[in-house]
């Protein structure tokens, strides 16, 4: 391995729990206001998930007063507090866009069930 990999590595994440496309996520992201810091909760669905290692990123959008809104995070920020996983969807695609032209009823995704055996 390089220089370069080996610093990247030590900055990754380690704690980061598996979500996958289709999965309705919480993302603590932290917000700096002049002096003061706070968390703020962006909660959605993830649409999609690309890059690797360090530069790896994750696309999650809501529905919020009939707009949708997207926002991308780098999955190894220092600003990205936490991941919570809400939710697990049962999806076929790797990149949801599809829902970009969907609203309401039409835009909900199967939820996935593990089963006990």
């Amino acid at each position: 391995m390089g220089v370069i990999q080996d610093i990247q590595k030590a900055q990754m994440k380690t704690e980061l729990p598996e979500f996958k496309v289709g999965d309705q996520v919480d993302v603590g992201v932290q917000i700096v206001e002049g002096d003061k810091q706070r968390t703020q909760v962006f909660n959605g669905v993830v649409i999609a998930r690309y890059g690797k290692g360090i530069a790896e990123k994750f696309k999650v959008r809501r529905i919020v007063q009939d707009e949708g809104v997207e926002r991308t995070f780098p999955l190894h920020s220092p600003a990205v507090l936490w991941v919570k996983v809400k939710r697990q969807g049962s999806v076929r695609r790797a990149k949801l866009y599809y829902l970009r032209g969907r609203l309401g009823k039409a835009s909900r995704i199967k939820e996935k069930f593990e089963t006990k055996e």
